[in-house]
């Protein structure tokens, strides 16, 4: 089937709407508050290219059966922030901080997959004392360690521009409907899922992958003291297990393996789902 003629269905999220937070400016948020009102409450921070849509939707309803859930779209991303500065992970984390304290909530545990883990650990850095516990998924504490991934880096800046110009909704299409079978539950959604990739900014998405290029939270992820797990995708070929583990060496995390690839919360969703619930028991346990 073309994209001209598959039909549009949108999965399940949750109440959105934008925060004028001071000094920033209108941040969007996702928002659930539980009938429990001593219910936790779980901040999403979601991966490069993504949104929290894109990255958490097939966890939303799960998530609030017995949370109050917060996902942000980052600077760049989805209906994100679009300051005219350049893309710094720092100010992300900042943001979250900010719209935190405008929205009275004073901790959270957070759940940061991808790009969305070096921003809550920098949340960590800069601002320890709205996190009550973590949950790092799918994440590295750095993707510099070696030549090779350093030179990726430089030759995905040089390419940027052309990577731009080829993100066109066909060849989008044509690789999100590869990723799945013929029958997958989640075909049904590509066309809205497209959508919400189209939403980012291109100039600033490039831009975070030059920061995350740079990250590495070596010197300070040791410093963690909260209760952690990391959510280990097994399969996965754009953040290696190996630095699943050594992060969850230098946290003292517990793990959780997910035997899926960086795209789990897409191609396996109902998996991706009771993996997040599961790592969130844990935190919670201590």
């Amino acid at each position: 089937m073309s994209l001209r003629n598959q039909p549009y269905m949108a999965p399940y999220v949750l109440p959105g709407r934008f925060v004028n937070v001071p000094g920033r400016g209108e941040m969007f948020v996702r928002e659930h508050k539980h009938a429990n009102p001593s219910a936790p409450t779980v901040l999403l921070l979601h991966g490069w290219t993504a949104s929290s849509d894109s990255n958490f939707f097939a966890a939303y309803e799960a998530l609030i059966t017995k949370y109050n859930v917060i996902g942000v779209d980052h600077r760049g991303h989805g209906r994100g922030l679009r300051p005219n500065v350049s893309f710094q992970l720092e100010d992300c984390a900042d943001d979250v901080a900010a719209l935190l304290r405008e929205l009275g909530v004073s901790k959270v545990i957070t759940v940061g997959y991808s790009m969305g883990g070096p921003i809550s650990m920098l949340l960590w850095n800069r601002h320890p004392e709205l996190i009550s516990a973590m949950v790092f998924a799918a994440t590295s504490q750095e993707w510099r360690a070696t030549r090779k991934e350093r030179a990726r880096w430089k030759v995905g800046r040089v390419l940027s521009p052309l990577i731009r110009r080829l993100s066109t909704p066909r060849i989008i299409y044509f690789g999100l409907r590869k990723a799945l079978p013929r029958n997958h539950e989640m075909v049904k959604y590509i066309p809205w899922l497209l959508g919400e990739v189209r939403r980012n900014d291109q100039w600033m998405v490039s831009e975070a992958g030059r920061a995350l290029g740079k990250f590495d939270a070596r010197p300070f992820a040791h410093t963690i003291t909260v209760p952690s797990v990391v959510l280990l995708t097994t399969k996965d070929s754009l953040v290696l297990p190996e630095k699943q583990r050594q992060l969850s060496e230098a946290t003292k995390s517990q793990v959780v393996e997910l035997h899926g690839d960086h795209f789990v919360s897409f191609t396996q969703p109902s998996e991706f789902s009771a993996s997040i619930l599961r790592s969130l028991d844990l935190v919670l346990a201590g």
